[in-house]
C-alpha cells in the first residue's frame, strides 16, 4: 500500500497489544543484572518469567520481584505489527526458525512506531499549515516504511529518518511553546531541587532528570521529548499539557493523586503507595544557583 493510500495511524495501533504479540518485549532485548533487571539475559533469549501462553508470569509483581525495567518498557505497537502484520500470525514457537528475522523485524519497527507516535502528537498539536503538511507527509511515510516485509524491513536506514524527522519534531515543538522558555535541552539535572524553577513552555527535550524534585512544579507546554524522568518526584505536578509526555516517562517517576495529567494518559499504580506529604516551598539554601540554572 503506498503512502498516499495508508491510513494515518490511531491511537490503538501505536499502543502494546500484548494479547496479539508474541512476547518479543520478553525475548528479543537482551538485559544485564542491576537495579532495573534481576537476572542477565542475551538477546533472542526468552525471559524465564514468560509463560507459554505469551504472558509475563509476574507481570503484577514485577517492581517486587526486581524488574522496574520492565515496567517502563514500550514497544508503541510494533510487537503486534511484528507478530500480525509482518509474520502474519506466525508464532516463532510454532516455527523457531522465523525468531531470528522477528529479532531483526522489531529492532527497525520499534524505533519507527515510536517516531509515529511523536509525529501523532505533533499533528495533534495543530502546527502551522505549512509544517503540519510535512508532518502529515513524515507519518504517511513512516506508515508505509512499516509495512515492508523482513526483507524490505532490513534496507531501512533508521538513522537517516529519524534525522528527518526530528527536526520537523522539534519545529512542532517550538510553535506550541511560542514564546519559548528556559532552555534545558539535554542538561544534567540529575537529583536537582527544581521546584522553585520556572519550567512552563521550557526544553527538556534530552534533558537527565533522574531523581530531580518536580514537586508542585508546572511544566505547562514544557517539551520532555526523550527526557529521563527515572526516579523524578512530580507529586503534584503540573504535567496535564506537558508535550510529548509519554506513559513510560511517568511510569518510571514518582507521583501521587495531585499530579495533573494528560486525559489520554493513566496514573501509575505504584503512586499510589506515595506519601500524601505536604507540598512545602523550598528555602533560598536548597534553590538552585545561577551556576546551577544555566546550560
Amino acid at each position: 500500500m503506498s503512502s498516499s493510500t495508508t491510513p494515518p495511524p490511531g491511537s490503538a495501533q501505536l499502543r502494546a497489544d500484548c494479547e496479539r504479540c508474541f512476547g518479543l518485549c520478553c525475548v528479543v532485548p537482551a538485559f544485564a543484572a542491576s537495579a532495573d533487571f534481576a537476572i542477565d539475559k542475551p538477546a533472542g533469549q526468552p525471559c524465564p518469567n514468560l509463560r507459554p501462553d505469551h504472558r509475563c508470569g509476574i507481570h503484577t509483581e514485577l517492581r517486587q520481584r526486581g524488574f522496574p525495567g520492565c515496567t517502563v518498557f514500550d514497544c508503541f505497537g510494533a510487537g503486534q505489527q511484528v507478530a500480525q502484520v509482518t509474520f502474519g500470525g506466525r508464532d516463532w514457537r510454532d516455527a523457531p526458525e522465523t525468531l531470528p528475522a522477528m529479532a531483526e523485524a522489531f529492532a527497525v519497527l520499534r524505533p519507527l512506531h515510536e517516531l509515529l507516535w511523536y509525529l501523532t502528537e505533533a499533528v495533534a498539536l495543530r502546527p502551522p499549515a505549512d509544517l503540519l503538511g510535512e508532518l502529515e507527509r513524515a507519518r504517511a511515510e513512516t506508515v508505509a516504511l512499516t509495512e515492508g516485509d523482513p526483507t524490505r524491513l532490513r534496507t531501512v536506514d533508521l538513522a537517516a529518518h529519524r534525522d528527518r524527522i526530528n527536526p520537523l519534531l522539534s519545529r512542532a515543538s517550538d510553535a506550541a511553546r511560542a514564546p519559548g522558555g528556559a532552555d534545558r535541552r539535554g542538561a544534567h539535572l540529575l537529583g536537582v531541587d527544581l521546584r522553585r524553577v520556572d519550567l512552563r513552555r521550557a526544553n527538556l527535550r534530552g534533558a537527565l532528570l533522574v531523581g530531580a524534585d518536580l514537586r508542585g512544579a508546572d511544566l505547562s507546554l514544557a517539551d520532555v521529548t526523550g527526557a529521563d524522568l527515572r526516579g523524578a518526584d512530580l507529586r503534584g505536578a503540573d504535567l496535564r499539557t506537558t508535550l510529548f509526555l509519554h506513559q513510560t516517562q511517568l511510569d518510571a517517576a514518582r507521583g501521587d493523586a495531585r499530579s495533573g495529567l494528560p486525559a489520554a494518559l493513566t496514573r501509575p499504580p505504584h503512586w499510589t503507595a506515595l506519601p500524601l506529604t505536604p507540598l512545602r516551598q523550598p528555602s533560598r539554601a536548597n534553590a538552585p544557583t545561577r551556576r546551577g540554572r544555566r546550560r
